[in-house]
C-alpha cells in the first residue's frame, strides 16, 4: 500500500491544504491507501465507511449509494466528496452543494484540462454507447474527438491500447489514465480531478458546467428469447421511427444485456417528457415482440 501511494502522491505533486474533503471508502479496498494519500497530500479530510469487516463491503456506501455522503457535504460544508466503490477501481464526486458529478461529468472536466495540458492523445477520448448524449456534444465543442465502445472497461481499455489513445473510461466512474496507470482506478482518478481543481481554482460545480447532462431514461425489459430481437423487425422500425423524430437532439439504444434475460433500452432527449415518451413507446413494441 505504501509503494502504491507513494507512486500517486509522486505522480501528481498536489498541495491540498486549502481543501476541506469528505471521502467514502465504501469499507473496501481504499480505506488504507485513499486516507493515506490524501493525509500526505495535506488535505482537511474526513473518512466515513472505512472500517471493513468482510461483510459490510458496500453496504449503504461507497459509490452505489451516494444520498448519505451527498447530504453531509451539503449539510457540512465540504467542498467536495468523494465515493469509491469496493475494489475501489471507481469514483464518484459531490459539489460543494451535494449535486453528484457522476462519471461522464469527470471524463469531461479531465479530458478538457488534459487536452489544455497537451496530455491528451491524439486529441481522444474512449468511452461506451452508456455515456450521456450531453457529454458528446460538448466534446464536439471543444474539438476533443470522441470514440465509442460497447459497455465495460476492457473493452475501452482494449480500445485505447489498439488505438494509442491514454485516457477514456465509464459513467459508472471508472476511468482508465495511462499517463499514470494501466486500469482503473478510483483514487488516482480523484488526485487527476483535484489536480484540475487545484491548479485552476474553479469549484468543482464550476468545472462541472464543461457539459450539460441531457435526461436519460433506461428501462430493463425482461424477454424469454434473446436471440429473437435481431429478427423483430417491428423493434427496429419503430426506433427508426423515433431516432427521425429526434434528428440530432436525442439518442436511442437498444441492446441486449450481456449478463441477464433482459433488453435494455436507453433513450435521451431535450427534455424528459419527450425522453419518457420515446422510451415508453419502444418498451412497448418490445415487450409486444
Amino acid at each position: 500500500v505504501e509503494t502504491y501511494v507513494d507512486n500517486l502522491v509522486t505522480r501528481f505533486d498536489l498541495e491540498l491544504s486549502r481543501f476541506r474533503i469528505l471521502i467514502d471508502c465504501a469499507n473496501g479496498a481504499t480505506f488504507r491507501s485513499s486516507p493515506m494519500a490524501f493525509n500526505r497530500l495535506g488535505a482537511d479530510l474526513t473518512v466515513i465507511n472505512a472500517d471493513p469487516d468482510g461483510f459490510n463491503l458496500n453496504d449503504d456506501c461507497g459509490s452505489t449509494h451516494m444520498r448519505r455522503l451527498q447530504e453531509m457535504v451539503r449539510a457540512d460544508g465540504y467542498d467536495l466528496g468523494l465515493a469509491y466503490d469496493g475494489d475501489g477501481d471507481r469514483v464518484l464526486a459531490v459539489d460543494a452543494g451535494g449535486e453528484l458529478v457522476d462519471g461522464d461529468f469527470i471524463m469531461a472536466i479531465c479530458a478538457n484540462y488534459l487536452k489544455q495540458q497537451g496530455k491528451l492523445p491524439l486529441n481522444t477520448i474512449v468511452t461506451t454507447v452508456m455515456t450521456n448524449l450531453g457529454f458528446h456534444l460538448a466534446m464536439k465543442e471543444l474539438g476533443i474527438e470522441v470514440r465509442t465502445t460497447d459497455v465495460g472497461d476492457r473493452y475501452v481499455l482494449e480500445d485505447m491500447l489498439a488505438g494509442g489513445f491514454g485516457f477514456g473510461g465509464e459513467q459508472s466512474g471508472h476511468l482508465i489514465n495511462l499517463e499514470t496507470g494501466t486500469t482503473g482506478d478510483g483514487l488516482g482518478t480523484s488526485l487527476l480531478l483535484l489536480e484540475v481543481m487545484a491548479r485552476s481554482g474553479a469549484t468543482l460545480a464550476e468545472l462541472a458546467r464543461v457539459m450539460t447532462r441531457l435526461p436519460q431514461k433506461l428501462v430493463n425489459v425482461r424477454i424469454e428469447n434473446m436471440r429473437g430481437l435481431e429478427e423483430a423487425a417491428g423493434i427496429w422500425e419503430k426506433i427508426d421511427e423515433e431516432t427521425g423524430q429526434l434528428g440530432d437532439s436525442g439518442r436511442i439504444l437498444v441492446r441486449p444485456s450481456g449478463t441477464e434475460p433482459v433488453v435494455r433500452v436507453m433513450v435521451e432527449a431535450t427534455t424528459a417528457e419527450l425522453c419518457d415518451g420515446v422510451c415508453d413507446r419502444i418498451v412497448a413494441v418490445v415487450e409486444q415482440s
